[in-house]
């Protein structure tokens, strides 16, 4: 890592260097660039060091130097490739300058210095929106799931699906985090599923949130499921502190007013109509755990009479063992990706891009296989990057017909 930042750096520099340093201010500019680039990564590499105990101690401190990390890091690597390009292009004509005898001096490209430098700008102008900004910019999503044989009881069930809420990223306790949950409740939901991640690593991320997710209110109940880093593994735990936290977090579900459901299913009704409700433990097809039990959880449902929703944190359980019949499953619900918190969403243009989808088939939003549908919410929260860029935080409006 060490090696790849000092190439991006150094491949930064040049480009401004050459694009600049016939100015009377570059010296003093340079070396206010080298300074501040060597304290910033100074300071990051003592924050990454203390990652586990700063989370904790001093989350502002955390959050600011992660904030730094990208913002500085990746209009830097938009340089970086022009300047490797300009590169390109000059060892290139060198060659063939050598091979045909040919004279005068190889000029630097000044074209591609503008566009390394402008892109640049435009880059970390949109990540420091995305960390300021972006990360509140709450939408909701309305979704229509046209699920064959549906009881007529059940036609217009409104379901608002939250994931994904990592509330130890949320500085303090942000107004606009509030004001989303607020837009939950005006949506007037029939149900509420979260479907997993509450916190990043320890319960106690979640105490001071529990009032607030306690006011949400739906006719039909609030139930939830849990994620990957809710089941602490991704901190410094002494021993016995990864068990209470997995405690403390099934008590802060239901404090906040949810039914959490661990590999189990509950019947929902609608004047004399029946629908399922099943949730299961984590499952992933990568190296995120395998410890939901879908049979177990669907155990005595009459899940293959009834229509049947899973919720299930990691869309790839969807395709490993839900897709193509694997289980009477009609409507899974998942999270997990965040859509990677950055790409870009025109729905008008029908554009609906994220480098999530090199990693996740099923990245974002609803798909439909066969007779299943599955739906990933993008995440309400934000993790590792502080922020969001072109994906924001979603609530969801699942309207069944």
């Amino acid at each position: 890592m060490l090696l790849v930042v000092s190439v991006i750096e150094w491949m930064a520099y040049r480009l401004v260097k050459r694009r600049w340093d016939s100015k009377k201010w570059w010296p003093i500019f340079g070396k206010l660039w080298l300074i501040i680039t060597a304290s910033l990564w100074g300071f990051v590499t003592i924050s990454l060091i203390n990652f586990e105990s700063w989370s904790i101690r001093m989350p502002n401190i955390v959050a600011v130097f992660t904030i730094a990390f990208f913002v500085n890091l990746i209009p830097k690597m938009m340089m970086a490739i022009f300047q490797v390009a300009d590169d390109l292009r000059y060892l290139t004509q060198f060659a063939v300058k050598k091979m045909t005898q040919g004279e005068g001096k190889i000029p630097r490209s000044t074209f591609l210095n503008y566009i390394g430098a402008g892109l640049a700008s435009a880059t970390f102008g949109a990540f420091f929106y995305g960390v300021t900004k972006g990360k509140f910019n709450f939408q909701v999503e309305n979704v229509k799931v046209l699920i064959d044989g549906l009881p007529k009881s059940f036609k217009g069930l409104r379901i608002v699906q939250i994931s994904d809420a990592h509330l130890g990223s949320f500085v303090g306790s942000p107004q606009a985090v509030h004001d989303a949950l607020q837009t939950v409740n005006d949506l007037k939901p029939d149900l509420i599923l979260f479907t997993g991640d509450l916190v990043n690593s320890k319960a106690s991320e979640a105490e001071s949130w529990i009032d607030a997710f306690s006011k949400l209110e739906a006719t039909m109940g609030k139930y939830s499921i849990m994620g990957n880093h809710d089941y602490a593994e991704y901190g410094d735990f002494a021993p016995g502190e990864s068990e209470a936290s997995i405690k403390r977090l099934h008590e802060i579900h239901s404090e906040m007013g949810f039914h959490l459901l661990l590999d189990e299913h509950v019947h929902l009704k609608r004047a004399k109509d029946r629908l399922v409700l099943a949730g299961v433990e984590n499952w992933s097809k990568r190296s995120f755990g395998q410890r939901g039990d879908i049979e177990k959880a669907l155990a005595n449902s009459d899940s293959d009479s009834l229509i049947t929703i899973l919720m299930s944190h990691d869309p790839t359980h969807f395709e490993e063992l839900v897709m193509g019949g694997k289980a009477p499953v009609d409507l899974t619900m998942s999270g997990h990706t965040h859509g990677m918190q950055m790409g870009i969403k025109i729905d008008f243009l029908g554009i609906n891009y994220s480098p999530a989808s090199l990693l996740y088939k099923r990245w974002g939003g609803l798909y439909k296989e066969g007779n299943q549908f599955l739906h990933v919410n993008r995440g309400f929260g934000v993790l590792a990057f502080r922020g969001r860029v072109g994906m924001p935080p979603e609530i969801t409006l699942l309207e069944l017909l």
